[in-house]
């Protein structure tokens, strides 16, 4: 599919006809891409000969490739060569987006730093996901577990003395988030001016937006936030609660009439009556005798039995769910959050689709994962290379190989 065709196939969308030069890997850069991707515009992704490492890695990092390189093109060039380097700039002069994430000095070593770009380019929208934006930091590589450790956020989800990270890759997600957000800030600046700029997103600054609000806890209290599991709640009742079979569920009470309520379902308005509970503050001094006493009767209660009463009554509540329940949600079943994704051996899996509806749409996948360099032969015909130029770089995947 050549840029035209590719222009129209999804004419709909937000982001079509506008072509992004994506060279990331791990989940920051990768997570821009995918977004804008996911919007409409046509993603080519440039990768190693021998693939993005991310594609190989264990453990937690298993689903990394397949969750944020969807929508995306690949094509394979060896960036140490002089060669794939030309094929390169070639590429990017067809670009309106040039993103990437490596780390301080790597795109300058190549010879593709937002000042080259730019002074060739001047359209050109520059994305750069760093670690640190400028500052005495700004040339130490970071990890999203290294800004969470220094940004405050490990602290409060602790328990106190034992730093914890979040349980997801938040920053790296957020960041890249950050960088779109940039990036469709800049594409309708460009309107107007016909000149593109660098966008900058930072993972350290991205954990400090997500600790502010401890911050300001301290600029109006004078009093240092305390670790989640320790922490003064807000609220009176805003806890994870046992129940009976060994259940767990998430319940809240956060205004008047759902104290009143939940009082009511629970069969316990002698609290409700109590005078020491009248007001939400008064329930949040009260909670080291409040919340045991609510656990005493919600550990003989079963949690389809909650649920139900809580949904009909408007009561804010939450089961514990493992992530990997989550394919079997009802909501994100019915209401089309899953979509079905083709991986790159022609397998299949269900995948949560970014969290947002336009016009009562939401954007799923338009293309399976690509292999390794599978779009390289096209990509590179459409920029002029014939056939023996394309042969002559040797980066063709070796599925391309055998089906061209």
């Amino acid at each position: 599919m050549n840029r035209s065709e590719a222009q129209q196939a999804a004419p709909s969308l937000p982001l079509a006809g506008i072509r992004v030069v994506e060279l990331t890997h791990m989940v920051m850069g990768p997570t821009c891409g995918m977004i804008l991707a996911d919007l409409g515009a046509e993603v080519i992704k440039v990768e190693p000969p021998k693939g993005d490492g991310t594609r190989r890695l264990l453990g937690a990092g298993a689903g990394f490739f397949r969750t944020f390189n969807r929508n995306k093109k690949s094509i394979a060039l060896d960036l140490e060569s002089t060669s794939g380097r030309e094929a390169l700039a070639r590429l990017v002069a067809t670009a309106d987006v040039f993103v990437e994430n490596f780390k301080p000095g790597r795109m300058a070593g190549i010879g593709f730093d937002y000042e080259t770009l730019h002074a060739r380019h001047p359209g050109l929208i520059y994305v750069s996901h760093k670690g640190f934006l400028s500052g005495p930091y700004e040339n130490r590589l970071a990890l999203d577990e290294v800004v969470q450790m220094m940004a405050g956020l490990a602290y409060m989800t602790g328990p106190a003395g034992r730093p914890l990270r979040a349980g997801s890759s938040v920053n790296d997600i957020m960041g890249g988030m950050f960088g779109a957000i940039g990036v469709l800030a800049a594409l309708y600046e460009r309107r107007g001016t016909g000149v593109g700029k660098e966008v900058q997103s930072a993972l350290f600054e991205n954990c400090v937006l997500l600790s502010a609000q401890h911050m300001q806890q301290y600029a109006v209290t004078g009093k240092a936030a305390a670790p989640m599991p320790e922490r003064i709640s807000a609220w009176g009742i805003y806890d994870v609660f046992a129940l009976a079979g060994g259940e767990q569920m998430f319940v809240a009470a956060t205004g008047q009439e759902q104290w009143r309520t939940l009082c009511r379902l629970l069969g316990r308005d002698d609290l409700f009556a109590d005078p020491r509970l009248t007001t939400n503050n008064d329930r949040v001094l009260a909670r080291e005798w409040l919340i045991p006493a609510l656990a005493e009767t919600l550990a003989e209660r079963r949690g389809e039995e909650l649920a139900a009463a809580f949904e009909a009554n408007q009561i804010p509540f939450a089961p514990i769910t493992r992530p990997e329940q989550l394919f079997d949600d009802p909501h994100l079943q019915q209401s089309g959050g899953l979509a079905t994704l083709t991986l790159e051996d022609g397998a299949q899996t269900p995948m949560p689709l970014l969290p947002i509806a336009l016009g009562g749409e939401r954007l799923g996948p338009r293309r399976p994962i690509s292999r390794i360099g599978e779009h390289t032969a096209d990509v590179l015909a459409e920029l002029g290379y014939d056939a023996e130029a394309i042969a002559a770089l040797d980066v063709i995947s070796r599925d391309d190989a055998q089906t061209a």
